[in-house]
C-alpha cells in the first residue's frame, strides 16, 4: 500500500488517471464550451496540428525519467 504523500506509480492501465481523465471530459462536455473550443481550432493550421500529434508521439516513445529500473534486465512480461 502506498504511503500517505506519496505518488503511485500504476503503470498502463492506470485506473485512477483513467477515471480523472473521463470526469474530467464529461464535465468539460457538459459545460458547454465544446462549439467555442471547436470554433478556435478550425482556425487552427492542419500542419501544427500534425506537428503537435508527432512531438506527442515521439514523446510517447522516451522512457519515463521517473521509472528508475534497468532496461537491459528482462521483466517477468519479457521472460
Amino acid at each position: 500500500m502506498a504511503k500517505e504523500g506519496k505518488k503511485k506509480i500504476q503503470g498502463e492501465g492506470d485506473k485512477e488517471a483513467d477515471r480523472h481523465y473521463r470526469d474530467r471530459t464529461k464535465e468539460f462536455v457538459e459545460s458547454g464550451r465544446v462549439d467555442e473550443a471547436a470554433e478556435r481550432a478550425k482556425d487552427q493550421d492542419p500542419e501544427e496540428g500534425r506537428e503537435a500529434e508527432e512531438q506527442g508521439r515521439r514523446r510517447a516513445k522516451e522512457m519515463d525519467p521517473e521509472v528508475h529500473r534497468d532496461y537491459d534486465k528482462p521483466t517477468k512480461k519479457d521472460r
